[in-house]
């Protein structure tokens, strides 16, 4: 008996051993992932510290009379862990797997292949910034402000319809006749012709011309769609200055809560009705929300930082449905006038409860 006890616990020192080795060896071992965490959350209505470390408002304005604000219009981030260098080991997605507030994602999904960490951060800062463009065109356009939105052609894709047609710098302002002051509106127009050919007015170095482009067409994913091979970017001339002072964050996903923020500015009143209020999404100039990535890692970001409401885009809802924190309300949006019609709720003690959230699709 004794040396069956002892050989079962020689056996179990071994395979105690042997699982320390393993978890040692997986704590060092790289993985094909990275975490994504909830990052730093941003009031809109506050401040933030500029390249000198000094703290100046996150929206300034200058042009037009500027009002008082209270409580909090939040723009939330995701922090990412890991990247191309460096994968987070095994046992770190491990511990991650375990907390909610965290997600393992492929590294593919957010470093893709041959894309340097500098060329991705290069790409975000890059979109924040026509982020910061599009949230201000949309909160004046909301305002009634001219925009003085201009449809710029950046280049013609090599060996497409425009290709020889467009050049870079002209400047599309019809298409068959109609007024262009989007780029999402001269696209819909081009899937609208259905494949005939489109007459394009432009400026090219201040002369007006025009120009007949046929678009081709494109099947993906069984969708089709026309293209005649331009990328583009929209021109804005504001009449009055805003600046939106925010260093070290990237990506698209804070246009809405700009936007809002630069409303509550240049309005009387809280907009919030004092309330802590956070929020995501993408936004044009025409006033629509996008979706975004990591929202999940943003709701839990916000309830932190102590938002009781969050305004998250319907085109995000499916990944909002069963991941709300405790302490917090989402309220899903799909326009600008939709966010500002809740917020009008929230700031008149209004029936929050019916307000719309993210709900399971009908069985």
């Amino acid at each position: 008996m004794d040396r069956t006890r002892s050989g079962k616990l020689g056996l179990g020192v071994w395979a105690l051993i042997v699982a320390l080795v393993a978890l040692v060896v997986l704590t060092f071992l790289p993985s094909p992932y990275v975490i994504q965490r909830p990052g730093p959350v941003y009031d809109t209505l506050g401040t933030a510290t500029d390249k000198d470390g000094e703290k100046v408002p996150l929206i300034s304005v200058e042009g037009a009379e500027t009002f008082e604000t209270a409580g909090t219009l939040d723009l939330t981030t995701v922090q990412v862990v890991g990247n191309r260098e460096r994968t987070p080991s095994w046992f770190e997605l491990a511990l991650a797997w375990m907390d909610s507030s965290r997600a393992v994602v492929p590294l593919d999904s957010v470093f893709p292949e041959g894309v340097t960490t500098e060329q991705r951060d290069e790409r975000n800062a890059s979109l924040m910034v026509d982020s910061q463009h599009e949230a201000t065109a949309a909160a004046l356009n909301e305002l009634g402000y001219d925009t003085g939105a201009q449809v710029v052609v950046v280049e013609a894709v090599a060996d497409s319809p425009a290709d020889g047609i467009l050049e870079a710098d002209d400047v599309i302002t019809a298409i068959d006749g109609t007024p262009v002051t989007a780029a999402t509106q001269l696209r819909e127009a081009i899937q609208d012709a259905g494949g005939d050919p489109v007459t394009l007015t432009l400026l090219r170095d201040g002369e007006e011309k025009t120009v007949e482009v046929t678009p081709e067409k494109s099947t993906e994913g069984g969708v089709t769609t026309w293209l005649i091979g331009i990328t583009l970017r929209t021109d804005y001339d504001f009449e009055i200055d805003v600046t939106i002072q925010l260093d070290n964050v990237g990506g698209p996903s804070a246009g809405m809560m700009f936007a809002l923020g630069i409303i509550d500015t240049l309005t009387e009143g809280e907009l919030n009705g004092g309330e802590n209020i956070a929020g995501t999404g993408t936004i044009d100039a025409a006033g629509t929300v996008g979706p975004i990535g990591g929202i999940r890692q943003k709701l839990y970001g916000a309830r932190d930082a102590g938002a009781e409401y969050f305004l998250a885009p319907e085109a995000n809802c499916d990944e909002v449905v069963g991941h709300v924190p405790d302490g917090l309300q989402v309220i899903r949006t799909a326009t600008l006038d939709e966010s500002l019609a809740a917020l009008e709720v929230i700031a008149d003690d209004g029936d929050v409860a019916a307000l719309p959230t993210c709900e399971l699709p009908a069985s």
